[in-house]
């Protein structure tokens, strides 16, 4: 038993929430989750919930209890190293481009992008206000290290410090379990649910989506033709073509690439003409704990929301107040941490603000994490509703991640919030690829072309199809549960001994349950 260190999450879990209403079928009260509110957080701690389907709106977290849940939300993520811009991400880019060197702010029709833009999680803002901790900041202060020594040394008789040793170096002995994804091989521990799992769809009629889309056989040619010259020209420079460095047979061969398509960098990174009528900067700016550029600039920014939640969401003039943006989309129990080998910003909760010719018009909301850039909200003045910003904010947001996978090289990830399959305005999220869904039982990574078979049969799809597979994190030890009781640390076997009343381990069970016995063991859950 410890005082919890500075660093530690502590989190008030409220259990299984009564249903409410589905911001996308409408149901009056069909929505469920569980939830619990969020005092404070590791990055790290979110990362690995996130990762078991958790999701947070201000400082409340929420997991949908998906085989019940009248609109099933999977947790979605896209892989922004391999992510090649589609049609339609190329003419909103370009589009962009037109806008800001010739002004031009024509229409075209087939344009408007989804109500909610590309991210669904307003829907979450009614419970936040609901359910608000109401517990006082020194009930959560745990007690000096002295004093809760002193308490441990009361509590527990010698035999209670043997079964504890014993226990402990039970733990240790085992190896601990990670999942290195390929493109971050050698890296640090991951959490356990960060795997990927190929599966093998059902036959069915129509084209295999296991299989790559069918190519033209000019492009067929041409990749060829690349190919034998980069085999050539391993033979030119000095030393075998395993010493040759890649880059510099790309390096070689540029023009040979000119035929390959274009990078969303190709489109944001771009020189504008001298003479361009506008000019657009993204700015990012940290929220928690605000900025002094986050604070120079909130008014402008409330505004902006306001705007928008009146003409997208058609919010009446009173209901977008300062309390709800600032609970809602400033508030954020992520603590902000800099290490060194992290990126230049560092991790936590950020407004990533587009300032076109020196005023916002767009706000995009992204925590930071270990693993990922991942997307809470974005937020438009609706005069510039015709530049489809959800799409265009999401694709600088995919190039965003690329620019901090630079520094991190586990930063590989950009999480999109939910797909919903069974709501259509919600599936476009799909159309960013490559792109996986978590399954909702074994917390596993699928590639989303496998699920979406078994999602057009089911709203509810367990996608690891290897049915003896298990949730590898699932909770093995209740009683290494840590509970914060009194302002002192203890685990929950301590916990339950010193505890009068009525028994709470089934609520403490479900905890464990949903967060993993990883974030059970290094998240502080308040008991009063």
């Amino acid at each position: 038993m410890a005082a919890a260190d500075r660093s530690s999450s502590i989190v008030e879990y409220f259990g299984g929430e009564a249903g409410y209403r589905c911001g996308y079928c409408k149901n009056v009260t069909g929505n469920l989750s569980h939830g619990m509110w969020a005092h404070s957080m590791t990055v790290q701690d979110y990362q690995d919930l996130i990762d078991r389907g958790w999701r947070r709106s201000g400082k409340y977290v929420y997991k949908p209890i998906m085989n019940q849940t009248c609109c099933p939300q999977y947790t979605i993520r896209c892989q922004p190293l391999h992510f090649q811009p589609s049609k339609s991400h190329k003419k909103v880019l370009k589009k962009m481009l037109k806008f800001l060197a010739k002004g031009d702010s024509s229409k075209v029709a087939g344009d408007e992008e989804p109500m909610d833009s590309h991210r669904e999680d307003a829907v979450a803002c009614s419970f936040v206000l609901k359910n608000e901790s109401d517990i006082s900041q020194s009930e959560l202060k745990p007690l000096s290290v002295e004093e809760t020594e002193r308490v441990e040394t009361e509590d527990n008789n010698e035999e209670e410090e043997m079964k504890k040793e014993v226990t402990v170096k039970k733990v240790e002995s085992e190896p601990p379990q990670t999942c290195v994804d390929k493109d971050s091989a050698g890296s640090s521990e991951r959490s356990d649910s960060a795997k990927l799992v190929h599966t093998t769809p059902k036959p069915g009629k129509g084209a295999d989506l296991s299989k790559p889309p069918c190519r033209k056989a000019k492009d067929i040619r041409k990749e060829r033709k690349l190919h034998k010259l980069l085999q050539n020209q391993t033979h030119t420079l000095e030393g075998t073509p395993s010493q040759v460095e890649p880059q510099v047979l790309l390096s070689q061969n540029s023009k040979s690439k000119a035929n390959q398509p274009k990078s969303i960098e190709d489109f944001i990174f771009v020189s504008l003409p001298d003479d361009a009528t506008h000019q657009l900067e993204v700015r990012v700016v940290r929220s928690s704990p605000p900025s002094c550029q986050f604070k120079a600039t909130f008014q402008e920014s409330y505004q902006v929301y306001k705007r928008y939640q009146m003409a997208i969401h058609k919010d009446p003039p009173d209901k977008p107040t300062i309390s709800q943006f600032t609970r809602f989309l400033c508030d954020s129990p992520l603590e902000a941490e800099n290490p060194p080998s992290g990126p230049d910003c560092g991790y936590g909760s950020f407004h990533q603000q587009y300032w076109l010719d020196g005023k916002i018009i767009a706000v995009g909301v992204i925590d930071i994490l270990p693993y990922c850039v991942s997307s809470v909200y974005l937020y438009y003045d609706p005069d510039y509703t015709f530049l489809s910003l959800g799409v265009y904010s999401a694709l600088r947001e995919i190039a965003f991640t690329r620019q901090l996978y630079e520094k991190a090289s586990e930063l590989c990830y950009y999480y999109m919030g939910f797909y919903i399959h069974s709501c259509p305005k919600m599936r476009y999220k799909g159309q960013y690829r490559p792109s996986d869904l978590l399954c909702p039982e074994t917390y596993v990574w699928v590639p989303i072309e496998q699920c979406l078979p078994t999602l057009e049969h089911s709203k509810y799809c367990r996608f690891n199809q290897d049915l003896k597979a298990v949730d590898e994190g699932c909770i093995k030890e209740l009683g290494r549960v840590r509970v914060l009781h009194k302002r002192i640390v203890m685990p929950y076997s301590m916990y339950k001994k010193r505890r009068k009343g009525p028994s709470d381990e089934a609520s403490i069970q479900q905890y464990a349950s949903l967060v993993g016995q990883t974030c059970s063991e290094r998240m502080l859950l308040f008991r009063s």
